[in-house]
């Protein structure tokens, strides 16, 4: 997949775009890196893992309670292998697939949600670097799993109000990444529209924070990810 040219003015703009720096692996949180080489090993030993989970705390925290019992209640019987971890951009994402986190893996699907910390961490990207690099992170997924299929999220909406900044760059992001779907091996998902009140508000009733679920937002992404999660899985 070509890297994305620089987004279209409506979109906040990239400080350097021509940098792609959210396709440039980089190293992070080695130790759990290693741990999830340990588990992968361990259910490669045990039959394998139908549906893998890649991201960064959202998806992360899948771990927590109580919303590891919706995770357990309703994917649980794909083996589910999460390498979410909190804080990760794309760039950190290619380096762990780099060093091996998916190899000798034949799911038949990655879940597949990145590029929040693009736009907010200290690192600051646009949307077209941001995009950029999630294009990259479903490239190097494509070349280590070639059988699965790629359910790609689009990212979460940030901030209490629709005129956020975090928000607005979050929209422009997902209307780039969303080019990706090809309905064959990558297929788009946005959640975001059924966290949001009618008027565009993020309520903090669902993300105290305005950017993680708690255990009813966790509720609202199970029931929204099932339906397609059984399609794309069926007959694979």
């Amino acid at each position: 997949m070509p890297a994305f040219a620089p987004a279209a003015p409506t979109a906040q703009a990239d400080p350097q775009p021509s940098q792609h720096r959210g396709r440039m692996p980089a190293e992070k949180d080695l130790d759990r890196h290693l741990a999830f080489l340990a588990r992968k090993d361990r259910l490669i030993k045990t039959g394998g893992t139908d549906v893998v989970f890649v991201g960064d705390s959202i998806t992360d925290w899948w771990r927590n309670d109580p919303q590891r019992e919706i995770f357990e209640d309703y994917f649980g019987r794909f083996r589910p292998y999460n390498i979410g971890i909190a804080g990760d951009e794309t760039q950190h994402v290619l380096w762990r697939i780099d060093h091996g986190e998916l190899d000798g893996l034949t799911p038949k699907l990655v879940v597949l949600m990145i590029g929040t910390n693009n736009l907010a961490n200290a690192n600051r990207m646009g949307p077209a670097e941001t995009a950029d690099g999630v294009a990259a992170v479903v490239e190097a997924i494509r070349r280590k799993l070639p059988g699965a299929r790629i359910l790609l999220l689009g990212i979460f909406p940030r901030g209490n109000r629709s005129d956020d900044p975090l928000r607005l760059a979050v929209n422009a992001t997902n209307t780039l990444i969303a080019g990706l779907a090809d309905r064959k091996t990558v297929f788009y998902l946005d959640v975001g529209p059924e966290f949001l009140a009618p008027d565009g508000t993020l309520p903090g009733d669902l993300m105290p924070d305005y950017l993680h679920p708690n255990a009813r937002g966790y509720q609202i992404w199970a029931d929204a990810m099932k339906r397609e999660i059984d399609t794309l899985t069926r007959g694979r």
